[in-house]
């Protein structure tokens, strides 16, 4: 057996391993031991950031570009469906994202270039990140020191609604950024045969869910990315009983960071007028999330050269971008300038097409030796052969 082999073998059983035992964002305490004991195994040194996560160095003393991989290692609450014999064993936690398919490919570039470390022109830290999964991780190793020294960053995710052999990497917004909601309707509750008496919160949320639907076909230029979505309405009363209160929640997608502030401010202001509109009120409360994940041009450029030479002159899929699912990500980017690629992971066979976040959910293996070859291209290492 060649050692490329060997170590797509144990990149493979590494991936079936963290999927057998995943942990929750900022619980990933078992998945960074079984991470920093297999870096200690390839003599590869690392520290400890984010609390789960860990930064490793390759060449460090090199004189070229310092280039940054980043490899995500959370997993969901969500109890799994598939079944494969790796099955996860943590009741109600799955990796139904693929992040342990990340991390087995980001341990096998270690391996990799741990083996030709004295082929490297420049440093490369590897970023094992924890609470990708809403949690910021990313934000939290920036803070801590995971970009020091470094001049570009690169990373990826896969993505079931591509073929495999396929990928985006475009300059410019590559996922979009997000953000959440929860409007509280205050009307007065009473007896649903005098209505006359009641202020009906039920009836207003109705209406503001319908109108904040307006927000992007009628506040929104046509040209931009965004998504309003009321995801969740509350009103628990009985059958002849009007409530005091509603409650809405919901999300929100959007293209470029621009336009963040022109949304929540029209959530605010639909929610407010149209409550009182119907002689209610609603405190509105806005939580931003992740920004958009924005590529920069020459690192794009490059990961899409790296793209071309691994999956060939059709390797381009073709999907609109950005897409509207989020990433923090973002965080790196608007530190360094890099380049995030989502890469086509769907079987001719109609395998690994299941969406991520889906319980049934599956991260496609063969992924493993494409993703250990691109990086290996980006920090200007040998093939395998």
């Amino acid at each position: 057996m060649t050692e490329w082999s060997k170590i797509l073998e144990e990149a493979i059983a590494f991936r079936h391993e963290l999927h057998r035992y995943p942990e929750l964002t900022w619980r990933e305490e078992e998945t960074a031991r079984r991470i920093r004991e297999r870096l200690d195994q390839l003599n590869i040194p690392w520290r400890s950031c984010a609390e789960h996560g860990t930064v490793a160095i390759l060449a460090a003393q090199a004189p070229g570009e310092h280039i940054a991989l980043r490899g995500d290692i959370d997993a969901l609450p969500i109890s799994e469906k598939a079944e494969v014999p790796f099955r996860s064993q943590n009741p109600g936690c799955m990796h139904a994202c693929g992040h342990d398919g990340h991390t087995a490919a980001l341990w096998a570039t270690a391996a990799w270039l741990k083996a030709n470390e004295d082929s490297l022109a420049g440093p490369v830290t590897l970023l094992f990140q924890p609470a990708e999964e809403g949690g910021h991780g990313a934000r939290k190793m920036i803070e801590e020191g995971a970009l020091d020294g470094v001049d570009r960053v690169f990373g990826w995710h896969n993505w079931p609604a591509i073929p495999f052999g396929q990928a985006v990497c475009p300059s410019g917004p590559v996922m979009s950024g997000n953000g959440s909601f929860q409007i509280t309707v205050h009307g007065r509750g009473g007896h649903a045969s005098q209505p006359e008496l009641c202020r009906d919160p039920v009836l207003a949320a109705a209406a503001i869910t319908q109108d904040l639907q307006q927000i992007v076909s009628r506040r929104m230029p046509p040209q931009s990315a965004a998504v309003v979505s009321v995801t969740s309405l509350q009103a628990d009363s009985a059958e002849n009983v009007i409530p005091d209160t509603a409650r809405l929640a919901g999300g929100i997608r959007l293209g470029s960071p621009e336009l963040r502030q022109p949304i929540n401010q029209a959530i605010q202001e639909i929610a407010e007028a149209t409550a009182r509109s119907y002689g209610c009120t609603a405190d509105v409360t806005l939580k931003p999330r992740y920004e958009a994940t924005v590529n920069h041009a020459d690192a794009a450029e490059a990961y899409r050269d790296a793209l071309a030479e691994e999956f060939g002159s059709h390797w381009q899929a073709n999907i609109p971008t950005p897409i509207m699912a989020s990433e923090d990500f973002s965080y790196y980017l608007a530190n360094r300038p890099g380049a995030f690629a989502l890469i086509g992971m769907a079987a001719e066979g109609g395998e690994y097409c299941l969406p991520c976040h889906n319980a049934r959910y599956q991260f496609n293996d063969a992924l493993l030796a494409p993703m250990t070859r691109i990086f290996a291209r980006l920090v200007g290492a040998p093939l395998p052969e």
